[in-house]
């Protein structure tokens, strides 16, 4: 049901509504609710604030990746909660929103991003994690989580 690499003339919101409407005709809900979900968020995303407007890729982008980590915290929820169940429900969800994210970066990918990131900012030790994170995170471009960024950073500072 996924579509390969979007075109320069397809956005990713038109990407969705297609993944949708494909997933309706297949009557496969899984899909089908994920989908509604993902697109239900985008749109609040995009009347928030002062004006409606039309959110770019990466804005998109970002709306998957909070709800991703959404579904991977509800379904750690649900598992400490004794409900295997609707863990398993949240993590299927969870791994089709993470057919439309960026390949995550791999460990060693991390560790010389980081490397270089720390270098680059010229921070020393722990006092300068804050410069160094700022710009690690945008070398990693949301190719990796927060925390992971974060944990390496603090591995790697002196």
């Amino acid at each position: 049901m996924v579509e390969p690499p979007l075109t320069t003339e397809q956005t990713l919101t038109a990407r969705l509504r297609a993944d949708l409407s494909a997933a309706m005709k297949s009557r496969d809900e899984l899909a089908r609710s994920t989908l509604r979900m993902a697109l239900a968020a985008i749109q609040v995303e995009s009347v928030a604030g002062d004006t409606a407007r039309e959110l770019s890729d990466d804005e998109v982008l970002a709306v998957l990746r909070r709800e991703a980590k959404k579904r991977r915290e509800a379904a750690e929820a649900f598992d400490g909660a004794g409900r295997p169940e609707s863990a398993a429900r949240e993590r299927a969800e969870g791994e089709l929103l993470a057919t439309y994210l960026p390949q995550q970066l791999g460990d060693d990918e991390l560790i010389e991003l980081v490397r270089a990131g720390i270098a680059e900012s010229g921070a020393q030790g722990m006092r300068d994690m804050g410069k160094a994170m700022k710009t690690v995170q945008t070398l990693v471009a949301g190719r990796a989580e927060g925390g992971r960024v974060a944990a390496e950073v603090r591995k790697q500072l002196p």
